[in-house]
């Protein structure tokens, strides 16, 4: 999601706040290419664009960020603890998207707060929790752990494990299957329980090749556990293994230059 707010970053970056101190300001952006599930728990797979794009002060390190830490605003940040709201992107669910008429999900945008702790320069913590506005409209926490492998902004590698809870509501627009959908699908009636849905792990990368131009790229499987793994919708038409990967090249440069 903070791929979709590079022009609000930009602006908060030219003012005063971000530029005290500090006589320039680096950039990098990125862009390349994904290919991820179509829907969660889907087997059917898309190509989607991928971004990256980050700040820092002078000659600053860039911050660490993981490839799938949503936006969010840092209210705290002291002493290796940041906290502050959140807001991520979910992307819906279309019929033909599991060959069958198992129904529509909107997209959503959900907001929420989010708190991460770094341990050490090699390892970090991070939850969020977040509320689904006008699309499914369910609750999501999601938990992680990330081992860091850096040297300055040269590469900075790193992986580590992912947890995933959804409340009901969340679980029945995803993975339900009404006694309607049942008649139109031929799926069994199935309808879900909140609690873990599903546990992974998520690494990335970000490495400077030569002068301002580098390589970013991720991966991240997540298997579908619990009533999600569970569900009719999964079991027939999708799969329980989520598999995710991309690639893209960097540029770097002084804004104020």
């Amino acid at each position: 999601m903070r791929y979709l707010v590079i022009v609000a970053a930009l602006l908060a970056s030219s003012s005063p706040a971000f530029a005290q101190d500090s006589e320039t300001t680096r950039v990098r952006v990125g862009i390349g290419g994904q290919n991820r599930p179509a829907a969660l728990g889907a087997d059917r797979r898309e190509w989607a664009p991928l971004f990256d794009f980050a700040l820092s002060r002078g000659s600053d390190q860039f911050e660490f960020e993981a490839p799938d830490d949503n936006f969010d605003i840092r209210l705290y940040n002291k002493d290796g603890l940041s906290f502050g709201p959140v807001a991520a992107f979910e992307a819906g669910r279309r019929n033909r998207d599991f060959g069958d008429r198992v129904g529509k999900v909107p997209s959503t945008i959900e907001v929420g707060a989010f708190a991460q702790y770094q341990l050490s320069e090699f390892l970090r913590l991070r939850g969020e929790i977040r509320k689904g506005m006008g699309g499914h409209n369910g609750l999501i926490a999601s938990l992680g752990a990330d081992g860091v492998w850096r040297d300055g902004d040269r590469y900075v590698f790193s992986a580590g494990p992912r947890l995933n809870f959804t409340n009901s509501r969340y679980q029945r627009e995803f993975f339900g299957v009404s006694a309607e959908r049942s008649l139109i699908t031929g799926l069994d009636e199935f309808d879900p329980d909140s609690g873990l849905q599903s546990i992974g792990v998520t690494s990335g990368l970000n490495m400077q090749l030569t002068g301002p131009i580098g390589v970013f790229g991720f991966a991240r499987y997540d298997r579908l556990v619990g009533d999600a793994g569970k569900s009719p919708i999964v079991r027939e038409l999708g799969s329980r293994g989520q598999m995710a990967a991309g690639l893209g090249l960097t540029y770097t440069f002084n804004l104020n230059d």
